[in-house]
């Protein structure tokens, strides 16, 4: 089945979504609790002020806030493109979160985990020249 082209751009465009949002929740998501500290008791006082300050917490906020963009790209694309496709396609954001890791969080992408992301993203490149939809339903 040949796609459109409009099928193709807005395959591409939510994709794209899912790969910055995505990472960008997972990334502020990790910043804020990393803000707050570990939780280091279960007694009941400590939960309430670990949960008190997580919901208080701005990063928090916005990266749930990016992660449900990225659910709604998600759950879009997948009305008109198959899952084969949309997951392999959207593994390049493993590229996007060692990126922001290493920008926002500070962390230390060692070669070898680039060169292991390069590989990803070349079989995303190999997936995005197939077609986004084979089936009729």
């Amino acid at each position: 089945m040949k796609p459109s082209a409009g099928l193709r751009l807005k395959t591409f465009l939510l994709i794209f979504l899912m790969v910055i949002f995505g990472p960008l929740g997972d990334v502020l998501l990790s910043k804020g609790m990393k803000r707050i500290g570990a939780l280091t008791s279960w007694a009941p006082t400590e939960l309430l002020h670990f949960f008190g300050a997580t919901f208080r917490s701005s990063l928090v906020w916005l990266g749930i806030g990016s992660l449900f963009s990225f659910f709604l790209a998600y759950i879009l694309v997948l009305t008109w493109a198959d899952y084969s496709y949309v997951q392999p396609a959207s593994s390049v954001a493993y590229g996007v979160v060692a990126l922001l890791g290493y920008l926002l969080l500070r962390e230390t992408v060692t070669p070898t985990r680039w060169a292991g992301i390069v590989i990803i993203c070349l079989g995303v490149f190999i997936v995005g020249h197939t077609s986004p939809k084979t089936t009729e339903l």
